[in-house]
């Protein structure tokens, strides 16, 4: 058998592409991935966490956009995170406005298809962007939150909070993510407990 050759874009066609189609895409080094639908309890968590930030930002000089905001994330990916904040004045790659390119803090809503790439490539790349001070990675299946912060030398911190009494803090925008909030009316399996 011969394997398929994989078709290449540059970025500036995905991006010529993407502006015109109906349903969202993401690039990597050259590729193409449709983005599928949400679970209910997906998109009940990122609108939760959106709401949580907006709220507590209102009057502040962030901004909290959802997941139809694109982050260049280096020269050769594009993402659409759950949620991204950007403190100061957003920055855009050009003139169209529909690619940030210094997010302060990005929300990934985690599930078993994608658990694997927003801990490891994306979380890698997303890591170039300068402006990021926090990584949060957000469990569908249970009450559980890991919060990613960059330390003054480059590394990142974890901080891990479980279950529905826990609250994260998020220093980079001064502010808290109550676990009860972020979850609130998001139906959890009954055996919903912290993995080891």
């Amino acid at each position: 058998m011969i394997a398929a050759a994989k078709l290449y874009v540059t970025r500036e066609e995905y991006l010529a592409r993407e502006r015109l189609a109906e349903s969202k895409s993401e690039y990597y080094d050259g590729e193409i991935f449709a983005m599928a639908g949400a679970s209910p309890e997906h998109s009940l968590i990122s609108m939760n966490i959106g709401r949580e930030l907006s709220h507590q930002l209102f009057e502040k000089p962030c901004r909290v956009y959802n997941s139809d905001l694109k982050v260049r994330a280096t020269e050769a990916t594009y993402a659409y995170p759950d949620v991204t904040v950007v403190c100061g004045e957003p920055e855009f790659e050009d003139t169209e406005a529909d690619v940030l390119v210094n997010p302060t803090v990005i929300v990934e809503v985690i599930s078993p298809t994608t658990e694997g790439w927003d801990r490891g490539g994306k979380f890698e790349r997303y890591r170039a962007r300068e402006s990021l001070q926090e990584y949060l990675l957000v469990a569908q299946d249970r009450a559980h939150l890991e919060r990613y912060a960059r330390q003054p030398r480059g590394e990142w911190l974890l901080s891990v909070v479980d279950g529905l009494d826990g609250t994260l803090s998020l220093p980079s925008i001064g502010c808290q993510l109550e676990l009860a909030r972020v979850y609130h009316m998001v139906t959890l399996p009954p055996d919903a407990v912290p993995r080891p």
